[in-house]
């Protein structure tokens, strides 16, 4: 995918040598991506290994359909590199990308005229404790009473299905950046355009409505205080 980028503005051979230098940076974000402004390749590589995971997960959980989160993703990239020139350090990385990846969430659902679906299944983001871990692993580890038993966890599945479905597009929003993509309270605000309160507010909204809606299954992980807690 990342080669597939950078071949579309700066040609095979430049890009195979850009993807060929990366090396581990310890550089933050800001920082690539005011060395890839001046014509740093392997800055843009570096940012682009840190964040497409994640990134993936959340547009994938936004538009549903993985083949369509792919095409998206690298528009997101693209973007990154049109507005290159036009980014400033005092401007979060993180925030910066996912309000582009936001922006062509809402604009795809728009004209697809239909509301945005939510995967249960596919694999969260990165890190060790998270790698190939769905949200419904997240949400709910079935290692308790009920472990083994399929016909409870596809019960529990259609459920908890239905429980994100209901929320109101503002708190499922909130839920999906925080709980998929480990986004901080700061940052989910800074995104949104909305104070730090009022994110923690339809993140509390949304785990006492699910926590309702899912009470039959209390005693699973989900339930548990650290899922539970809204703290930045």
């Amino acid at each position: 995918m990342l080669l597939a980028i950078v071949k579309n503005f700066f040609g095979t051979k430049t890009a195979a040598a850009a993807v060929a230098s990366v090396k581990p940076e310890d550089l933050c974000d800001e920082d690539l991506m005011i060395a890839y402004s001046k014509g740093d390749l392997a800055a843009f590589s570096v940012l682009v290994k840190r964040h497409e995971r994640a990134l993936f997960n959340y547009i994938l959980r936004s538009c549903g359909r993985p083949d369509r989160a792919e095409e998206l993703l690298q528009e997101v990239f693209m973007r990154v590199i049109k507005s290159a020139d036009q980014y400033q350090k005092t401007a979060k990385f993180t925030t910066w990308v996912y309000t582009i990846a936001r922006n062509l969430c809402i604009d795809t659902a728009r004209k697809q005229n239909r509301r945005v679906e939510v995967s249960l299944d596919q694999p969260l983001g990165d890190g060790d404790d998270g790698e190939g871990r769905s949200m419904l692993d997240s949400l709910a580890d079935l290692n308790v009473r009920s472990a083994g038993v399929d016909h409870e966890r596809n019960e529990f599945r259609d459920r908890l299905a239905d429980a994100l479905a209901a929320l109101p597009e503002e708190q499922r929003e909130v839920f999906i950046m925080r709980e998929v993509t480990g986004l901080k309270f700061q940052e989910i605000a800074e995104i949104l355009g909305c104070p730090l309160p009022t994110v923690k507010s339809r993140m509390r909204y949304a785990l006492e409505y699910l926590r309702g809606a899912l009470a039959a299954y209390r005693d699973h992980s989900f339930d548990e205080e650290e899922k539970l807690e809204v703290a930045p």
